[in-house]
């Protein structure tokens, strides 16, 4: 059966986030008020095949930890739906 795979992955709470750092800043000279903070992440869909929805969520899970986020500064957000 064919998956979806959304994977978010963001820095940690508390470490720096020079990106949304400068996003933030630049934010009100561009008429955009009231923008309490911003934190930058990264988006992945992967398609995958695999025999259930729990595989599936295993599959996407260890991509995230072994390849898309560095666990020791980032976490990872994973969203599994049917294709």
């Amino acid at each position: 059966m064919r998956f979806v795979a959304r994977v978010e992955v963001r820095l940690r709470p508390g470490i720096a986030d020079p990106e949304g750092a400068t996003i933030e800043r630049a934010l009100p000279a561009l008429g955009f008020d009231g923008i309490a903070s911003v934190r930058a992440g990264r988006s992945f869909l992967v398609e995958l095949d695999a025999a259930d929805l729990e595989t599936a969520r295993s599959h996407a899970a260890a991509l995230a930890d072994r390849l898309l986020a560095n666990p020791v500064i980032e976490e990872s957000v994973i969203e599994v739906t049917p294709a």
